[in-house]
């Protein structure tokens, strides 16, 4: 069987799944990349690839030559797309052994969550956005506070953001909540606090003033660009980015993240209210316990430094010590 062949049969395997637009992608980029490398290596087209064809020292080359042009957490992710899709071929019989156990992967590098610093900082930001601060061609300053409530309020990442329609927001009023389609397939329900409900209705009548002729039903997307069409993801990461630099708290986004620093700083701070692992996975719609339970690790440590960088603590180090008996 084709190589090509066998991957079409993957995705469509996969399609019960519900995988999102954004992960289908990826996994096609993934199979893609290789798959050239993999044709390179045994002279032949990518059409003309056969399963036959994928054998570990075939897959150690392709993987060696792709690990010479993309980071640590490309070849990751591309290991991890090859291993779920010959475990499929494998369950399929089209391929006699998973292969990928004899091809060096990268260590998986520890999650440290990224929030804003600054204790205000997450406050600052939402009353310069609501100030209308950000000198953009076209200010919306009641888009731009919805945006960022989205991430430091709700913890939701840039494609969930993107995803929201009109009908994500269910429920009665003071009983609220926001219907996230998840990473991955796991949906999610967040609870509105009334504050962020007065944000959304401020949102949406701005738009029906901007856009009088624009629909807006049910299944309208709820972020919109300048021109009402849906907002992209580079508008999306722009308008956070410009955000931070309006308000002059750019130097407190960590290095690497941006609009997932909202989402960060959400989890960081449902830790340090005493929220538990669960209830934080179930917010954030993590995979993973231990992701959730990383946060509150995370949180621990912070504390433990803030303790021991208080001027007390170092002035009682600084004591003379008369010994113990």
């Amino acid at each position: 069987m084709r190589v090509v062949a066998a991957q079409e049969a993957f995705f469509l395997a996969r399609r019960p799944r519900k995988d999102s637009p954004h992960t289908t992608a990826a996994y096609r980029r993934d199979l893609a990349g290789i798959t050239v490398l993999l044709a390179e290596a045994v002279s032949t087209s990518v059409e003309g690839l056969v399963v036959e064809d994928l054998t570990a020292g075939n897959l150690r080359a392709a993987f060696g030559v792709f690990a010479d042009s993309h980071a640590k957490s490309s070849v990751l992710r591309a290991w991890s797309t090859w291993n779920q899709f010959l475990t499929f071929c494998v369950a399929e019989e089209l391929v006699a052994g998973n292969p990928m156990g004899a091809v060096a992967r990268p260590k998986t590098p520890p999650l440290v969550p990224k929030p804003l610093r600054g204790e205000d900082t997450p406050e600052r930001l939402l009353a310069a956005a609501a100030e209308g601060v950000r000198k953009a061609r076209d200010p919306w300053p009641e888009r731009d506070v919805l945006v960022l409530a989205l991430g430091l309020v709700a913890g939701l990442r840039s494609a969930e953001m993107r995803m929201l329609t009109l009908g994500s927001v269910v429920g009665r009023p003071g009983e609220r909540r926001l219907h996230v389609a998840g990473k991955g397939g796991r949906d999610r329900s967040v609870p509105i606090e009334p504050a962020m409900d007065r944000v959304i209705e401020e949102y949406l009548v701005s738009c029906r003033g901007r856009f009088p002729r624009a629909r807006f039903d049910r299944g309208s997307a709820l972020l919109r660009d300048r021109h009402g069409e849906p907002i992209g993801r580079g508008g999306l990461e722009y308008l956070v980015r410009s955000c931070f630099r309006w308000a002059g708290l750019h130097d407190r986004v960590p290095s690497g993240a941006s609009l997932h620093a909202l989402r960060h700083t959400f989890a960081t701070r449902l830790a340090e209210d005493g929220a538990s692992a669960s209830e934080i996975m179930a917010l954030l719609g993590h995979a993973s316990l231990a992701t959730s339970q990383n946060y509150i690790e995370a949180t621990a440590r912070e504390r433990r430094a803030a303790v021991a960088g208080n001027r007390t603590y170092v002035s009682l180090g600084r004591l003379p010590g008369r010994g113990v008996e």
